[in-house]
């Protein structure tokens, strides 16, 4: 599911939700994980992570495990280096579903432009063990 640049960012599947008394719309459900979908192969671990309003996370490497990112809350600004060096910035927000996948090996960056925390949700493959 990578593209040739090493990363990739995927558009996840939206769904709107219906109240059972009255179906009027009551929110929504977006699917970030199916096993059946193979984008992520069995995740051993998932995290919140949050970005203070204007700070940056990283750059940094994860050399054992593949990361996967979707913003569920706030404004997030992703700095990606392919695999010839280049940089990307991928911009996305809790309002569109989108999946950012780094493989290990790949730097990258979080960075929150907004004046609100920003918070991400993480889901990891991992190739080794904590002591």
């Amino acid at each position: 599911m990578m593209s040739e640049k090493g990363f990739s960012s995927i558009k996840l599947e939206k769904h709107e939700t219906r109240d059972v008394s009255d179906n009027h719309t009551n929110g929504e459900l977006t699917v970030i994980w199916r096993d059946w979908d193979k984008i992520i192969n069995n995740p051993q671990m998932i995290y919140l992570n949050s970005v203070n309003p204007g700070e940056i996370k990283g750059p940094h490497i994860h050399t054992k495990r593949n990361s996967y990112f979707t913003c569920i809350h706030g404004n997030v600004i992703f700095v990606i280096k392919d695999k010839q060096g280049n940089y990307h910035e991928i911009e996305t927000n809790s309002t569109e579903s989108k999946l950012i996948c780094v493989p290990n090996g790949i730097a990258a960056a979080i960075i929150n432009p907004s004046k609100q925390i920003s918070k991400i949700l993480v889901l990891a493959d991992i190739s080794w063990k904590p002591d």
